[in-house]
């Protein structure tokens, strides 16, 4: 099923879990218990910046369609808020 390219996953002898706070606290955690992960450092790419942008997935047609679609539908509704409000219900009169 579709998606765009493939995503680059760089070689973990290159990955420092240092900085990276979520995978500090496991490796803290690991250590009170006696333990350690050796596969961690497979996990630091998920946490760059830089691979996952917000800006990067905004500009997605898919996004750009939701965007608009939510805006046509937030101006259809307040319409019909604002005739409903201009003309009395029919039972009352």
């Amino acid at each position: 099923m579709g998606g765009g390219g493939k995503t680059f996953i760089p070689d973990w002898r290159t990955q420092k879990v240092e900085g990276i706070a979520p995978l500090e606290e496991v490796r803290a955690h690991l250590s009170k218990l006696g333990l350690k992960d050796p596969w961690l450092r497979n996990e630091v790419w998920k946490y760059h910046v830089t691979q996952h942008s917000f800006k990067k997935y905004f500009w997605h047609p898919w996004a750009i369609a939701l965007g608009v679609g939510g805006g046509l539908a937030f101006v259809y509704r307040k319409k019909q808020i604002d005739k409903s409000e201009k003309c009395p219900p029919f039972h009352l009169t």
